[in-house]
């Protein structure tokens, strides 16, 4: 599946769960791949993005965010994002998933055991507790945690390495401009903040990227 693709999925899943659960969206609708387009309209919402200082007085503790509520069925949203990014997957009761095989987004490995694959906020719920988000409630926290928009599968090896760091500090192996891309439309759906070495390395990223897929 090419970038252009992924993002488009993305930025459209990012679109339904905002207006379902009344979450103001951005007029920003970055993408990324494909086209130069795609570049140039993910660099204008990077340019929309407001610019500040991490607030690193906010306070932050992963029980504030509660995840891996249930989605769909008896499906809780780990579950949910092993179904929509895996192929083969199949599952027991209550949904369990037992096996499938994905392809980690970040190193391009691919697994087969379920229990091998961790899911990832695009945008780490530490890095949004720096990026303005202080004032939200717990139910604001809970729909962030668990949209399926930011939920990425990827490997374990890879989530480690990623830890909570945004693009100025960490970037993944395959596809940074779709990365990119997608980081910079979470943060603008969400009217989260970027550091100002986060939009340098964003720029330069998105600066690099071509005509072709990454």
């Amino acid at each position: 599946m090419t970038t252009r693709i992924l993002i488009a999925a993305a930025l459209a899943a990012l679109a339904l769960t905002t207006a379902a659960c009344n979450v103001p969206s951005s007029t920003a609708s970055p993408a990324a791949g494909g086209s130069t387009t795609d570049v140039q309209a993910a660099v204008r919402a990077l340019h929309g993005l407001a610019v500040k200082p991490e607030d690193t007085g906010a306070h932050y503790n992963r029980d504030d965010w509660p995840h891996w509520s249930i989605r769909s069925g008896q499906c809780d949203a780990r579950e949910d994002t092993l179904k929509r990014q895996g192929k083969g997957v199949t599952t027991r009761a209550r949904c369990t998933v037992t096996g499938g095989t994905w392809v980690s987004r970040y190193d391009g490995v691919t697994v087969t055991d379920p229990k091998a694959i961790d899911i990832d906020h695009m945008v780490p719920l530490a890095e949004v507790a720096r990026s303005g988000s202080r004032e939200w409630t717990r139910a604001q926290r809970e729909h962030y945690a668990n949209d399926p928009a930011v939920l990425v599968a990827v490997t374990a090896k890879s989530n480690r390495s990623k830890g909570d760091q945004d693009p100025a500090k960490w970037l993944p192996g395959k596809d940074r401009c779709g990365y990119v891309a997608q980081w910079v439309a979470v943060k603008s759906t969400y009217h989260l903040t970027i550091g100002p070495a986060e939009r340098d390395a964003m720029a330069a990223v998105l600066g690099h990227c071509g005509t072709e897929a990454r």
